[in-house]
């Protein structure tokens, strides 16, 4: 598997073009007769689209130091269309979508509704003119990722080949929009499942390459700041070393990669993956990192469709997974790569909400507990 994997990225062809409003759209062609370019697809977008008019903003929440996004747009954003009418399907005769071909392995594309914009027409500095209220336009961008053409599937079906072309895209759009100023964090993302708020069924997921640094992993940079100023240590490594040596989180322990519930686990089906070298981000993984990735994602996410149905539940559960990446700037050397999965499901037809405590406060509340959540998971492996 190793060998094959490795091969695969050599053989991965990547095509760019522009949709007809402007927007990019990026090919990762796995399968031939594309990969070897002896093919060629439909790739001129007909559509008649009016110029891009998003021009989203963002102002500081003068109470918490946070920055909230206004994208009055996507209010207009496509809802729950049917498979017939997917906009993430390939183009057929009489009904054109985002993806210009008949076909296609993994493509990715900006946003036709983006909180963050490329480019935003200027706002003042201050709202109303008072400085106790900052605000920006709201500078960055946001991605589409289709995982596949077939639209009645799932990232948990998918096999190593493809998900191996996924983490290719990932890294590749990870490279670029790092690059890119004046982005912060660059989080790749999917959510599964109505209850999570997905607007479209088609298996895809987002990137989103924030301007700023995302409060959560602004939290983290000064928890990793400070166990550094106390210890001389990597906070990630040590929580990694505690988790191999408790045992009773682990679910799973591979070669450069190891599955575990954190201690302090918020929601009631939740799963970390860390990888066991430091790295960065995505596109810093080697070969081998790849390689065992692309047959151990696609089966974490299948121990979450089964881990109720000891309660008569087989899934498809709902789930979000994020991978939290190193920040651009300051903080990039003392944190890592790793990806959190978590469930809105807390029981069999049950719902994890988030009421007064999480909500007004931010004060987590769990049902359960990690060790009976790793307990659960390594019954699923």
């Amino acid at each position: 598997m190793l060998a094959r994997l490795t091969e695969l990225r050599a053989l991965i062809r990547i095509t760019r073009i522009r949709l007809a409003d402007g927007r990019a759209l990026t090919y990762y062609d796995d399968r031939e007769p594309y990969a070897s370019g002896t093919a060629t697809r439909t790739l001129h977008d007909s559509r008649d689209l009016p110029a891009d008019q998003s021009h989203p903003t963002m102002r500081r929440d003068v109470l918490t130091g946070e920055w909230v996004i206004f994208a009055p747009h996507r209010m207009d954003r496509t809802h729950l269309p049917t498979a017939a009418r997917c906009p993430l399907c390939p183009s057929r005769r009489g009904a054109l979508t985002e993806i210009p071909a008949d076909d296609y392995d993994v493509v990715v594309f900006d946003n036709r509704y983006p909180s963050l914009a490329a480019a935003v027409d200027p706002v003042p500095a201050w709202l109303d003119g008072d400085p106790l209220w900052p605000q920006r336009p709201a500078v960055g961008r946001c991605e589409v990722v289709c995982f596949t053409s077939a639209h009645s599937t799932s990232f948990a079906e998918l096999t190593p080949h493809r998900v191996a072309t996924v983490i290719e895209a990932w890294a590749d759009r990870t490279r670029a929009l790092s690059a890119i100023t004046p982005v912060s964090q660059v989080f790749c993302f999917e959510n599964r499942g109505a209850e999570t708020g997905v607007t479209l069924h088609h298996p895809h997921g987002q990137i989103y390459a924030y301007p700023f640094m995302p409060p959560r992993t602004e939290r983290l940079v000064a928890q990793a700041v400070a166990h550094h100023d106390r210890t001389g240590r990597d906070l990630l490594a040590d929580v990694l070393a505690a988790e191999w040596r408790a045992g009773v989180r682990v679910v799973h322990q591979g070669t450069s990669w190891t599955a575990y519930v954190p201690a302090a686990a918020r929601w009631p089906v939740e799963l970390h993956l860390l990888p066991h070298r430091a790295v960065p981000d995505l596109a810093s993984l080697d070969s081998a990192e790849r390689s065992e990735l692309a047959t151990l994602y696609p089966a974490m996410l299948r121990w979450l469709d089964e881990f109720f149905a000891d309660q008569g539940d087989h899934g498809p559960v709902p789930y979000v997974a994020g991978w939290h990446q190193a920040p651009i700037g300051p903080g990039r050397d003392l944190v890592r790569l790793y990806l959190q999965v978590f469930s809105v499901r807390r029981a069999a037809g049950k719902l994890k909400y988030l009421a007064g405590s999480e909500s007004g406060v931010g004060v987590w509340l769990n049902d359960t507990t990690p060790e009976r959540i790793a307990q659960r998971l390594r019954a699923l492996t």
